[in-house]
């Protein structure tokens, strides 16, 4: 796919920002598990926070292509800026921009460009690729909704203001109208809070975290739909992982490039034998496979990023959104584990960079829906099959991974 000059130039800023400031970062962050905020703050002055939020609401107008050449160049050099910059124009935020109010938005976007990156509330602990066997409810109550239950490996949990919960809707008189999504800022909603941080393998500097909601009242200005597009609106709220799903192949294939980097530079340079490394054939082959898959992983995810959903959808393809994270993602793993591999001990060592990119770049085969369940949808889409059908009766457009970007 061709990019504009516009684009190359983006490209180009977002690389030189990249190689400056999160060279270094990257193996800082993941060594003291800190959220970078000096980061965030650099990423705002570079306006590479809201990207895609329409220029009404302050933001660029951008488009997810625009978004993805920047991740790619973050996540070279450090993956817990790349995914910031994921979340602060994918998921949540263009939910709000295309599902919100005109005040929804405008407070949504003001959140991000000062510097937030929302959060998406859907996983609990038994309720993982079956996103709709959460068990988070809302009451009504009056004109509110009253929330009660918990949510688990929620990125962000701590730092995020914005939230966007999803929980199983019931009326006055008891009776479940389905599963609908609400707008909560930590810091103005009382109710909610971080009851636990988890420790996890990478993306160290990211917090991953157990939401607890205590009576956390939803005013009607902050549900995201109305009570009467609740069931349909499962299917539309979830749409918000198709972008998160090029988002998130995005950072996998960015590490890859890296790691890619580095061992072409390594194989240069590394003498054994009387001669450089890069001379030997069985190197040459892998450099090739690396550099192929890399070239393929990156055509698919720019053409999801470029696309539309069916219907006009304000989201990418689903079915190409999932394809391309799919291939990008186990891609990613192959190149920085045949990375790792030409370093010999020293891609093992914490000295370098690979170990780190090799723990960060695992958790996206998982992070955003898992690989399997993931083939499930682009199975049932090459069979022209309905998806399978959840116990309540909800179709699975778009399934959740047990650990996403939520």
């Amino acid at each position: 796919m061709e990019l504009s000059s516009r684009q190359l130039a983006l490209k180009e800023r977002a690389a030189a920002f990249s190689n400056g400031l999160l060279r270094k970062r990257g193996a800082e962050i993941d060594q003291s598990r800190e959220y970078p905020w000096d980061v965030v703050e650099a990423l705002k002055a570079e306006r590479f926070m809201g990207m895609t939020i329409p220029e009404q609401y302050g933001g660029q107008g951008g488009s997810f292509l625009d978004t993805v050449l920047v991740i790619e160049e973050m996540a070279r050099a450090c993956t817990v800026s790349a995914r910031i910059v994921v979340e602060a124009n994918m998921g949540a935020i263009s939910t709000v921009m295309a599902y919100g109010t005109d005040a929804q938005r405008r407070r949504a976007a003001e959140l991000v460009l000062a510097g937030d990156k929302p959060a998406i509330c859907i996983t609990e602990p038994d309720a993982g690729s079956d996103a709709s066997g959460m068990k988070t409810r809302a009451d009504k109550r009056g004109n509110r909704y009253v929330l009660n239950g918990r949510k688990h490996w929620i990125t962000g949990a701590g730092v995020s203001r914005l939230h966007l919960i999803f929980a199983r809707v019931f009326d006055e008189g008891g009776e479940e109208l389905g599963i609908g999504g609400f707008l909560a800022v930590r810091g103005e909603a009382e109710g909610l809070r971080m009851s636990k941080r988890e420790t996890t393998m990478g993306l160290c500097g990211m917090p991953e975290g157990e939401l607890v909601f205590e009576d956390l009242e939803i005013t009607p200005d902050m549900v995201l739909l109305p009570p009467s597009g609740f069931r349909r609106g499962f299917a539309d709220l979830i749409n918000a992982y198709n972008s998160q799903r090029v988002g998130a192949g995005t950072v996998a294939m960015g590490i890859a490039a890296g790691a890619l980097e580095h061992a072409i530079g390594w194989v240069k340079t590394r003498e054994q034998f009387g001669r450089p490394i890069g001379e030997f054939q069985g190197l040459q082959w892998m450099l090739a496979d690396m550099q192929t898959q890399l070239t393929a992983s990156r055509l698919m995810l720019h053409a999801a990023a470029a696309s539309r959903g069916p219907g006009g959808s304000a989201f990418p393809d689903p079915t190409l959104a999932a394809q391309a994270k799919i291939f990008a993602s186990e891609a990613a793993i192959k190149i920085v584990n045949d990375a790792l591999q030409m370093f010999g001990a020293r891609g093992y060592s914490r000295d370098f960079p690979l170990e780190r990119m090799a723990r960060d770049v695992r958790m996206f085969t998982i992070g955003g829906g898992t690989a399997q369940v993931l083939r499930t949808l682009v199975a049932s889409k090459v069979l022209g099959w309905k998806l399978p059908q959840t116990r309540d009766g909800y179709v699975m457009p778009a399934p959740d991974g047990d650990r996403d970007q939520r």
